[in-house]
């Protein structure tokens, strides 16, 4: 979808492309032009060396964020995003926010594993600090502080989806509302996948540890 978006601004021009695809409040209401918070969440502006880097950055993150929680909690994610950053971006009056979306994927994952140490231009660092390095690097280039505005949105709508998925479930009275229907995970996991990681989640709860051999004896 983001090189159909990308495409479509290619061929409408910037001053058709913003009229057609950025978000618009009012228009999303009144005019019932739907496709619009999706639109802004997927157009990473006009082929560049920094649309190779974000589209990149979405590809690898939202990989592992599929790969880490399945594709039916993945489109959960993704749908919550797009509805969270579009209220945020519409009361800022940001028209896209793609750059928010690849910073609130980056949080989730960070927040997951936040010791975990990786490689990040030139240097190792703890996982948590991704989002911020980002953000950083995109205020120099930009020099202009107003350039971690959609970072920050981004930490914020991706902390609400961590802290309701993570935090909020350990609590106590607290629950993990943002399960995935079984009827979407039927239809985007199969059946059949969804049984065999059910049967082995439960095969792993249940097993019981007994008394190591040692190999030789």
């Amino acid at each position: 979808m983001v090189g159909a978006v990308t495409l479509l601004g290619l061929v409408l021009g910037d001053e058709l492309s913003q009229g057609l695809l950025a978000l618009d409040p009012i228009r999303v209401m009144y005019g019932l032009e739907l496709w619009r918070p999706f639109t802004a969440a997927c157009f990473l502006g006009p082929p560049s060396i920094g649309w190779l880097m974000n589209a990149y950055y979405l590809f690898e993150y939202g990989s592992s964020l599929e790969r880490a929680f399945g594709t039916a909690q993945h489109l959960v994610f993704i749908l919550l995003q797009v509805a969270f950053l579009s209220l945020f971006s519409a009361f800022f009056g940001q028209p896209f926010f793609a750059q928010s979306v690849i910073t609130s994927m980056l949080h989730v994952l960070s927040r997951s594993m936040p010791n975990q140490q990786v490689k990040w231009l030139i240097f190792t660092v703890p996982y948590w600090t991704l989002p911020y390095g980002l953000m950083a690097s995109d205020v120099l280039q930009a020099g202009n502080a107003a350039a971690a505005l959609p970072h920050v949105l981004g930490i914020l709508s991706g902390h609400l989806y961590y802290f309701h998925k993570k935090v909020w479930p350990r609590m106590d009275g607290g629950e993990d509302w943002l399960v995935p229907p079984a009827f979407l995970t039927r239809i985007v996991e199969g059946g059949d996948r969804s049984k065999a990681k059910d049967s082995i989640s439960i095969a792993l709860k249940t097993r019981k540890k007994g008394k190591g051999k040692k190999l030789g004896s």
